[in-house]
């Protein structure tokens, strides 16, 4: 039995400890990336937005390896991430259509989703931007004495700016409890790697900081998962960083509009022939979880809830005018306490 219905945060990220539930989660990620691009040709998106379909086995992998205390900063192709996390397909589809059933109560956007029950920072529009906040991240639950961690989630153009190297040199010799994942999916916006990075791993470079580093297939949930346990459990031992580049690919082009023709012929058949979605679910079959055949009606049951969520998104109002210098300035003890990350 699954519950990716749920709209509690907390309750969906518990589910994921369930093998069907990964994979349920994995389908509903793909299923409201492609709502996503609907909603926008449909005219109900302001803005851009970023989709990640394809690498849905890096979210899930991380999100079953951590606890929800655990705090994550990712990047603006963060929708899986978020829904992995727990954040319901009401609250992602609701902030991407500027309406107050959103997570951020429709003020955000695409490239702002956040989740403080669930440990999911704003997600930044700045490249990069999320590697040095996670060091904050892990500084403070240093402070405090307590045994969380921080992830920061970034994308393979993330590592040719500064603060990829200046996070990575501060947490190794702070020995932060932090665990940097790369998402390696070949392009920096439009630009193929080989045209702006000279290493084809990105996870060498953790060797100029003597960080541990792994290297994954980042189209194989489990994969995903067992790297990001040893990460984690030496972060909770006070070990340090590591630095894990997972090896996936976006099937969409960089943004809302990008067809990708400056993809090579045939690379993207390449990639679809390895599905992250289609490995775990030949896996489950081979378990006795899923029966032969049923990967086509849960993806059917799931397309239906991500409808019926759709249709609940479009009936709400979007924030009021004077809404909009809410969360704007220092944050206070008597402010909104849904934004405090550091209560616990």
């Amino acid at each position: 039995m699954t519950i990716s219905n749920s709209n509690s945060p907390i309750a969906r990220r518990e589910a994921l400890q369930d093998r069907l539930e990964q994979l349920t989660r994995m389908v509903e990620i793909r299923a409201v990336e492609e709502r996503i691009q609907k909603l926008f040709a449909e005219g109900h998106v302001r803005g851009s937005t970023h989709l990640a379909n394809g690498q849905e086995a890096v979210s899930v992998g991380i999100a079953r390896s951590i606890d929800p205390d655990d705090i994550v900063t990712c990047t603006y192709r963060g929708h899986g991430h978020a829904l992995a996390l727990g954040v319901t397909p009401a609250a992602v589809l609701g902030e991407i259509c500027g309406r107050v059933i959103g997570c951020a109560g429709g003020l955000g956007g695409s490239m702002h989703l956040v989740e403080p029950s669930v440990g999911l920072l704003p997600t930044a529009a700045i490249i990069g931007a999320g590697l040095p906040i996670a060091c904050g991240a892990a500084m403070a639950a240093r402070a405090r004495g307590n045994d969380r961690i921080a992830v920061s989630i970034f994308g393979d153009g993330s590592a040719n700016i500064g603060a990829f190297h200046e996070s990575l040199n501060f947490a190794a010799i702070r020995k932060l409890p932090v665990v940097f994942v790369c998402e390696n999916n070949l392009y920096g916006e439009y630009t193929r790697i080989q045209l702006s990075t000279p290493v084809e791993d990105i996870a060498v470079r953790a060797g100029s900081y003597n960080m541990p580093s792994d290297i994954v297939d980042g189209q194989d949930s489990d994969k995903v998962a067992e790297a990001m346990a040893k990460a984690v459990a030496r972060a909770r031992r006070g070990e340090g960083p590591t630095l894990v580049e997972m090896k996936t690919y976006r099937y969409s082009g960089h943004s809302r509009s990008d067809p990708a023709t400056y993809r090579p012929a045939g690379e993207l058949d390449a990639w679809l022939k390895r599905d992250p979605i289609d490995i775990l679910a030949n896996r489950l079959v081979g378990e006795n979880v899923l029966a032969e055949g049923g990967l086509d009606k849960l993806k059917a049951d799931v397309r239906d809830a991500v409808e019926a969520a759709t249709a609940e998104v479009l009936e709400s109002p979007g924030p009021a005018l004077d809404e909009i210098m809410s969360h704007v300035g220092a944050y206070s003890a008597g402010g909104d306490q849904r934004w405090n990350f550091w209560s616990k």
